[in-house]
């Protein structure tokens, strides 16, 4: 497979949605760190470019690519993102605040990185939902204004925010700093791997923590490198 210096992790998964499973087996980020080669990828999580080849073949010729999500319209993809990962952030937070509070306290002093986990956890929670409630209010909305401004030929509305990139600059930060939480997170727990003396509660902890960053590298993926830069680029064309 002939591979373009210019094409990204992130445009790979943007292909194929499944490549993230992919890049996720090597510990490489495709969604805020995406924007790199696949060659630079490989290096960095010391993989051989070879291999990475092969496997994005196999998993394009076995498996067919599930949603297009870039040919979406704005609106409808920022209805999907809220509908289906907003959604599941709000729904599973209080859980996995129940069972870090609860881990923590039963098994922290044999391992005291739970208790780092709980409050790295609590942390996470805290910023997330205060950043989805910023995307609903303010970022999506005004998304959805120039989807119909560029339907209905209507003047670009003008924002307190100024330019669609500041808000976006914002929100790309905030995922970064979720990366940030969650790779630590990953890192404490060994990547998720829990002893084989666990009880059930403990277990039940890992799994649902790694579940949850793996729907919030999907989320931050469909934002990053989908959402926001369409968005600006409609906003260009609309402005002239």
């Amino acid at each position: 497979m002939n591979t373009e210096t210019v094409k990204t992790v992130a445009d790979y998964v943007t292909e194929n949605i499944k490549n993230a499973h992919l890049f996720k087996k090597h510990g490489i980020d495709f969604c805020c760190g995406g924007g790199i080669s696949l060659a630079q990828a490989a290096e960095k999580a010391n993989v051989s470019l070879e291999v990475l080849e092969k496997e994005l073949e196999d998993t394009a010729s076995v498996t067919s690519p599930g949603y297009d999500f870039k040919a979406w319209k704005l609106d409808f993809l920022t209805d999907h993102i809220i509908n289906v990962h907003h959604q599941y952030v709000e729904e599973n937070i209080p859980l996995l605040i129940q069972y870090a509070a609860r881990v923590a306290k039963v098994h922290g002093h044999e391992r005291p990185e739970l208790k780092r986990i709980q409050q790295l956890f609590t942390e996470v929670a805290q910023e997330l939902s205060a950043h989805l409630k910023k995307e609903e209010l303010i970022l999506f909305p005004f998304i959805k204004k120039l989807v119909r401004a560029q339907e209905e030929g209507t003047p670009v509305p003008q924002p307190q925010f100024g330019k669609i990139d500041n808000p976006i600059k914002m929100m790309e930060t905030e995922h970064d700093d979720a990366g940030a939480i969650f790779k630590e997170i990953s890192e404490l727990s060994d990547n998720y791997n829990y002893p084989e003396w666990a009880c059930n509660t403990y277990r039940a902890f890992y799994a649902k923590l790694e579940e949850f960053e793996t729907d919030l590298h999907h989320h931050v993926h469909l934002e990053n490198n989908i959402l926001f830069p369409k968005a600006i680029e409609l906003e260009r064309r609309l402005n002239g």
